[in-house]
């Protein structure tokens, strides 16, 4: 085995244009049902990790910062996984970082798990397929299944571990769509994802978002395949909806949308509906809002976005790229 126990890898965050919401399995975060996703270019966590048989303990920074205790619990536990299937009783080191604001519903959790899983097998020399690592980094965070391969991304429910995985039905050129996140809060959200999977099974409305997803699922590839953005319009917001009246029906409800989320929602719709713009909302597990447009229309978007009351700052990404290695920055 190599002394050189180290490396870097970056990932990507993604938004979900079927979302995921519940799992059928918490332990192995096997979700309710599928969802659909875009890799974003320009929103990444980069991880370096360093195994070593002298740590007495694992240890974790973000963005120069020793992380909370209940970051490390839960990057301690998703080690204890990636160990278990790589034969391994060392401690790790790592030191990540981000470029856009954590845990305010634009998917930081899987652009991390999925940088520390590659890191982490990659760092042993070890080369898995990119099935497994989507696995493996579903067990961290769900969605982290989503940004290990590129571009606009299924992940499939499954029956099992090995199973339930993400791959690729189109890459990032195939369709020259962007994201243009309204930022309305960069406050970190007092109840996590993980929490709110667990309690989504106690709205009466998810039975019925899981009996009808199929066919939103089947409308939303169908459209990324032929580059349809009305019909990708129309079921995005729709799915958009559904999980969050699922999150405000839930015991305890949640509701994650500001009165900036509502208002955003709204001019986007008149923007498509009144001036012909092809853009798009949709909203992961917080209030910042993702406004999934035409490259040739994301100016304006964006223009008309910093003209909203409430409205912090505006990100830009086009579709990106799936987890890779880097030179240790």
């Amino acid at each position: 085995m190599s002394d050189d126990l180290s490396a870097a890898a970056r990932a990507y965050s993604n938004i979900a244009f079927i979302k995921y919401w519940g799992n059928a399995d918490d332990a192995l975060r096997l979700p309710a049902s599928g969802s659909l996703s875009m890799n974003l270019a320009g929103l990444h966590t980069t991880t370096v990790l360093r195994w070593s048989e002298d740590l007495i303990g694992d240890s974790l920074t973000i963005n120069d910062q020793i992380a909370q205790p209940h970051a490390l619990r839960r990057t301690s536990a998703h080690l204890d996984v990636m160990r278990e299937r790589l034969g391994i009783r060392h401690r790790a080191e790592i030191r990540s970082s981000n470029n856009f604001p954590m845990g305010t519903g634009i998917a930081s959790s899987a652009s991390a798990f999925a940088a520390l899983t590659l890191a982490a097998t990659a760092a042993l020399g070890v080369e898995l397929s990119q099935r497994e690592l989507s696995a493996l980094a579903r067990r961290g965070s769900g969605s982290a299944a989503r940004s290990i391969p590129p571009g606009f991304v299924e992940w499939f429910t499954g029956a099992s571990h090995d199973s339930s995985y993400a791959e690729t039905i189109a890459g990032p050129d195939h369709w020259d769509l962007v994201d243009v996140v309204a930022v309305v809060s960069r406050e970190h959200k007092r109840v996590d994802s993980t929490a709110g999977h667990a309690t989504a099974a106690s709205s009466v409305l998810q039975s019925a978002r899981l009996q009808t997803v199929e066919d939103r699922l089947r409308m939303a590839k169908g459209a990324i395949l032929r580059r349809n953005f009305e019909q990708l319009a129309a079921v995005v917001e729709e799915d958009s909806n559904l999980m969050h009246a699922i999150m405000m029906t839930s015991r305890p409800a949640l509701f994650y949308w500001q009165p900036a989320s509502l208002a955003i929602m709204q001019a986007v719709r008149r923007w498509r509906e009144r001036d012909g713009l092809e853009v798009c909302y949709t909203l992961d597990a917080g209030p910042n809002v993702h406004c999934i447009c035409a490259s040739s229309d994301a100016q304006v978007v964006k223009s008309r976005l910093k003209a909203i009351d409430g409205v912090n700052d505006v990100l830009y990404s086009e579709a990106g790229p799936g987890a890779h290695l880097i030179a240790d920055e």
